[in-house]
């Protein structure tokens, strides 16, 4: 992979019209039920029809991607866990004992595992993907001291996962990510994208007491001093991203353009998406943020984006646990489009009022 052969963004598909919308949204108030009754469940409906084109959305073979790798960071102690734990979640994901495993089968999503650089090597595996990234198989550099990533090594890991969804069949994207320390690179990105403090952006991650948080705070900014000079979206994803982020990156583009549903878990799935979106605004319109996590700069940051998160259970797992359980609303959604009778259809009066 060489720069020259690298593009920064995809080409998006055109805009649905506004005859499509109001075409939708009169089908959505015809439907029995008072004007505007199912509340956010309408405004899912719309914004499905709206990402597919269609005005009886459907959704098929949904795949939900964790992204893993692990990150230099984490030697600075930003974490309650040790880095080992994320190749031994990776082995709990592909024998079936995560949560994000539980639910997938719960909820029928292809489950997909993509090595992004855990430090470790996997037995093959039908679930896993390898998307080692050349002079970073075993992670991210220590963001603290320098940056995490060569802009090359940021382009690769774009590319891959844009080829990974390539392949992928279905119309749905779930983000689900692992990685020791990714916190501490979604809370970067997201201080140096938004300019907010990093003591706004850093939360607990995985369970820091207020020492830690203070440490890890400390650490961040040191990150932030270190690579003052990236600021344009690729080069602070380089400098202060990880390996699982920036391969997401690429994979949101790569959904968006071929039309279809990004489900966006967490913090560090938005970090993905905001990044995507700092290169090309209108890839948010095909998210839907499935939940607001716990995690301190969470809800800021969907605030910063203009967007409202389905769910708001104070989760803070990741692996995409959240997006697989928001996924029956968006099914829900489809079918209430597709399947709700209107009031002609059914023969009810409409309010008079």
């Amino acid at each position: 992979m060489t720069h020259s052969d690298f593009t920064p963004t995809l080409p998006l598909p055109p805009a649905s019209d506004d005859a499509l919308r109001v075409r939708v949204q009169a089908a959505i108030d015809g439907k029995t039920k008072p004007l505007g009754a199912l509340g956010r469940l309408e405004t899912l409906a719309l914004q499905l029809a709206l990402i597919q084109g269609s005005e009886t959305p459907r959704l098929v073979q949904p795949q939900l991607v964790v992204f893993a790798a692990d990150h230099g960071i984490a030697a600075q102690g930003v974490s309650a866990y040790p880095a080992e734990v994320t190749p031994q979640m990776v082995r709990n994901f592909l024998a079936g004992g995560a949560a994000v495993a539980v639910l997938a089968r719960q909820h029928g999503l292809a489950l997909t595992v993509a090595d992004c650089g855990v430090a470790a090597e996997f037995e093959p595996h039908p679930l896993l993907v390898r998307l080692k990234v050349a002079g970073a198989e075993h992670g991210s550099a220590d963001a603290s001291a320098g940056p995490s990533m060569s802009r090359a090594q940021c382009e690769t890991a774009i590319v891959q996962g844009r080829r990974l969804v390539a392949g992928q069949p279905g119309n749905a994207l779930l983000l689900g990510e692992m990685g020791i320390g990714n916190t501490s690179a979604a809370a970067l990105l997201m201080a140096r994208l938004t300019g907010e403090p990093v003591g706004v952006c850093t939360g607990r991650g995985t369970g820091l007491d207020d020492a830690g948080l203070a440490r890890k705070c400390a650490v961040l900014q040191r990150a932030l001093d270190a690579n003052a000079g990236a600021r344009t979206p690729l080069a602070a994803l380089a400098a202060l991203g990880g390996l699982e982020i920036a391969t997401m990156v690429g994979a949101v583009q790569q959904a968006a353009a071929l039309s279809r549903v990004v489900v966006v878990d967490g913090f560090i799935t938005t970090a993905a998406v905001a990044v995507a979106a700092a290169l090309q605004p209108e890839i948010l319109a095909s998210c839907v943020f499935s939940h607001r996590s716990q995690e301190l700069g969470h809800r800021r940051w969907l605030q910063h984006l203009g967007v409202q998160p389905l769910l708001d259970l104070d989760l803070r797992l990741g692996e995409g646990s959240g997006a697989a359980l928001a996924w029956p609303l968006l099914e829900s959604a489809c079918r209430i489009l597709a399947e709700m009778a209107s009031f002609e259809s059914a023969g009810v009066s409409r309010s008079s009022g």
